[in-house]
């Protein structure tokens, strides 16, 4: 590992959509993509702003080989970290995964 690397677990660049709602239930459902995800971590690019600190619920299909099971949709409890700007792809959003949660297949 890297010295300066703070990162606990290998990240797989995967993009996929994803959707955000913050704890506080009066902000609308915002929609997301993943630029890379690991067992406790992900990076997404949004179109909405989001402050450090801030606590999302994420509902995001996670592939499986990511050491969470054969992958899903999931919903997980998420912390903002950190918070960049990026070339046109709207704010990039560095997030911890707290809690995930596979979700039921719908038949």
């Amino acid at each position: 590992m890297i010295p300066s690397e703070r990162r606990r677990h290998e990240r797989t660049h995967v993009k996929t959509p994803v959707k955000i709602r913050s704890k506080n239930r009066n902000d609308p459902e915002q929609s997301a993509v993943t630029r890379d995800l690991s067992s406790n971590g992900v990076f997404l690019y949004s179109e909405s702003p989001m402050e450090p600190g801030a606590q999302l619920e994420l509902v995001i299909m996670l592939p499986g080989g990511l050491g969470l099971g054969p992958g899903g949709w999931t919903l997980c409890q998420a912390s903002v970290v950190r918070v960049e700007q990026s070339d046109g792809n709207g704010v990039g959003v560095a997030a911890t995964l707290d809690r995930i949660e596979l979700l039921p297949e719908l038949i």
